[in-house]
């Protein structure tokens, strides 16, 4: 994932009521390995993403969460329910929402990839893919996604950090993308070169203002923690 250019730490601590936010985008799903367009497709994980779900769930040991948010998609949820399992944290409340589904990919649902890429060219299946305000026929750009995800983000999880909760969110790889372009203050051009590995967990940290200052990456055995400057207004 690409990093802020300015790394250093500044003088901005959280406060001790500040909940931090943990993002896990789904292990790998069916369609995933088969490298073919999911989208809003309810698709169950494959082995490979399960063994991830229980690999996120091993390095958030140790963390308590308060709350949790999955979209409607079965392999958000069961990645969710795999890594609050392995955390001894299954009875926490759960809260499913549309507005944390993938990306839809509309035409290109069910369409394997590189054959998608034979019928309509290289070129355009990046755009499709890539792009930030560019859709698919029938389907969603990644702004599209934005205009759901963020106002969810700041309505309902935000506003649950902000009393001090822990909260984890499982959803997927655009989902996703459109909530980090938001944390992290991306822009249009800086966004399209982010990509969310799967099973891997985000955690994100505030300061008293909601700015994110830290983001842990608990990427295999590696912890990268990366200090994020906030933009002077």
């Amino acid at each position: 994932m690409r990093e802020k250019d300015s790394i250093k730490k500044l003088n901005l601590t959280p406060m001790p009521n500040l909940g931090k936010l943990v993002l896990v985008r789904h292990g790998a799903s069916e369609w995933n390995i088969h490298n073919i367009f999911t989208g809003w497709m309810d698709v169950p994980l494959a082995e490979q993403g399960i063994e991830e779900a229980h690999e996120a769930g091993k390095k958030l040991k140790g963390l308590h969460f308060d709350i949790a948010f999955t979209s409607v998609l079965s392999r958000a949820i069961d990645t969710q329910k795999i890594i609050l399992d392995e955390i001894g944290q299954s009875d926490i409340l759960v809260f499913k929402d549309q507005a944390l589904n993938e990306r839809h990919y509309g035409a290109l649902q069910g369409k394997n990839k590189d054959k998608t890429r034979e019928e309509f060219g290289e070129e355009q299946v990046q755009l499709w893919r890539r792009s930030y305000d560019i859709a698919p026929p029938e389907g969603e750009s990644l702004k599209d996604t934005c205009d759901r995800t963020i106002p969810y983000l700041t309505e309902k999880i935000l506003t649950e950090v902000k009393q001090g909760k822990n909260v984890l969110v499982t959803a997927h790889g655009n989902s996703l993308r459109s909530i980090v372009m938001k944390l992290e203050k991306l822009s249009p051009d800086e966004i399209i070169k982010v990509n969310i590995p799967t099973g891997v967990p985000y955690i994100y940290t505030f300061d008293t203002e909601m700015n994110v200052i830290n983001r842990e990456i608990l990427n295999g055995s590696i912890s990268q923690l990366t200090h994020l400057e906030r933009e002077v207004q």
